[in-house]
């Protein structure tokens, strides 16, 4: 065999490895511009479905130190005992506040720069999407916060004794009441571990979302239906709550506290009575509902993109 004839076979080994390897799946780009207001609506939806579980998260992490640990079925418990089954939705009004502000803002600015980054050709690659992620969960985080503060001090209030309780009676209440006892920089009280948690949040949730989602497409004989939404929308979840764990606790800690505490105050005490251990403290709440809500806000949201597409005819 001459050194032309390896020299053809070996071309021909790499055209076929080629052919088996990414190129041979090709993904259409999506290069439709949805509405800025998708991804805040999707996550009202959700809301709606996981605000239960998000409740009995902020009571664990919020629970007294010194009190006996409460799993989440035993949190369950107690609130449908003392509260009934509607104090699984106490807070429900401020939450659905804060998609329609948070979240509306960091699915928006993130689809606006992804967009403008994106070619008919080729899409941003994971480190871009990354940093574009972090900048719109950042500003999310901002524009969020004084909803995020409320819905935090409502689904904890009825943990309080009577005479700590704010009893707000909605959200609008709440925000008035605020800025009225305890001024308008109440509504910015935790905006620093916030914003960063919404950074992270954001980051680790719709970035891994959009690289999961490509990779199921490239490697796997699965379309974009609901199969692939789902198990890209699980592992975006997973992923996320582990990466914000820790920020998600000093968050609700300082948001929470009746009294105005900085930041380095509160790390230090939980460090001094818990150990290492707070930073995972309310980790199987906060994966029970940040999995199904990103689940439901991802398939929300492509639903949204999938009527939106057909009722202007862009299938």
């Amino acid at each position: 065999m001459t050194l032309a004839q390896n020299t053809d076979m070996s071309r021909q080994g790499d055209s076929k490895f080629k052919r088996s390897g990414r190129e041979r799946k090709n993904v259409k780009v999506d290069r439709v511009r949805y509405p800025f207001w998708f991804g805040g609506s999707a996550s009202c939806f959700a809301a709606c479905v996981t605000h239960p579980l998000d409740l009995v998260k902020v009571r664990l992490q919020t629970a007294c130190r010194a009190a006996p640990s409460r799993g989440m079925m035993g949190m369950f418990v107690d609130v449908v005992k003392f509260d009934g089954i509607l104090g699984l939705y106490s807070g429900l009004s401020a939450s659905l506040l804060r998609q329609m502000t948070y979240s509306t803002t960091r699915f928006g600015v993130y689809a606006e720069i992804k967009q403008r980054f994106t070619t008919d050709k080729k899409s941003p690659h994971f480190l871009s999407l990354v940093a574009m992620s972090a900048v719109s969960g950042f500003l999310g985080g901002v524009v969020g916060n004084p909803a995020d503060v409320l819905n935090v001090r409502m689904q904890n209030d009825a943990a309080l004794p009577e005479s700590q309780r704010r009893n707000y009676k909605h959200a609008a209440d709440g925000l008035t009441r605020m800025v009225r006892e305890e001024g308008w920089r109440s509504l910015f009280r935790g905006v620093w571990p916030n914003s960063m948690r919404a950074l992270l949040m954001t980051s680790s949730q719709l970035a891994t979302y959009d690289a999961f989602k490509q990779l199921i497409l490239i490697e796997t004989s699965l379309g974009d239906g609901i199969t692939t939404h789902f198990t890209a929308s699980f592992l975006a979840g997973f992923a996320a709550t582990t990466i914000c764990s820790p920020v998600d606790v000093i968050k609700t800690r300082v948001m929470s506290a009746k009294e105005s505490e900085s930041l380095l105050t509160v790390l230090k005490d939980i460090c001094r009575q818990e150990g290492v251990r707070w930073m995972f403290r309310g980790w199987v709440p906060s994966f029970i509902r940040l999995g199904p809500q990103t689940i439901a806000t991802m398939i929300f949201l492509e639903q949204h993109k999938k009527i939106y597409r057909r009722l202007n005819g862009l299938n």
